[in-house]
């Protein structure tokens, strides 16, 4: 039995849930943190999710059917929740998926935890500028590293889907920066 499915099986036994669920998040609070970040921007925002995220971790591991690795698994929530909650952000507010694009780069900019410069700052408004799956796949593969075929099972498309994503963002990020007179 590998690692992980020792680690599943531990998780689905009430008698184990606990404990496996504590090394669970110790494993990967960070890796979905920096996911959930990148898609929300602020650090309270990516706390607040990333709760979210392990909640219903926690309460839907007995419908993890093991057809997928486990991160992958996980990602697709963590990824789900975050966008879930930048679209009832802007519900609640009342405002356009544009305006609180703008509004998350002036709240990036006040984060405490924010520690980028203007280089930085640039790179997440280009990101912002792109389409939500472009912006998902790059992302993942750029900050993440993560391989096509993980990011297909976590995003649930084709390998080929997120080459073409991928090289759209590139592009459309090198003209941002260009365009505000940074190199890239």
């Amino acid at each position: 039995m590998s690692e992980e499915a020792d680690l599943v099986a531990r998780l689905k036994n009430p008698k184990t849930q606990n404990q496996a669920f504590g090394e669970l998040v110790m494993q990967y609070q960070e890796r979905l943190y920096w996911h959930i970040r990148r898609i929300v921007l602020t650090h309270q925002n990516a706390d607040d999710v990333l709760q979210e995220t392990f909640i219903k971790i926690f309460r839907n591991i007995d419908g993890f059917k093991e057809e997928s690795k486990l991160y992958s698994w996980m990602y697709r929530i963590a990824t789900n929740e975050a966008l879930s909650f930048l679209k009832r952000n802007s519900k609640i507010q009342g405002i356009s998926g544009d305006e609180l694009q703008n509004n998350q780069i002036v709240n990036l900019k006040a984060d405490p935890y924010f520690d980028g410069d203007q280089a930085a700052l640039e790179l997440q408004k280009a990101l912002l500028e792109l389409p939500e799956k472009q912006r998902l796949v790059f992302n993942m593969k750029y900050f993440q590293e993560l391989k096509y075929d993980e990011i297909s099972a976590i995003l649930e498309t084709s390998v080929g889907a997120l080459k073409a994503s991928y090289h759209l963002a590139v592009k459309k990020i090198e003209k941002h920066l260009k365009h505000e007179g940074l190199e890239t």
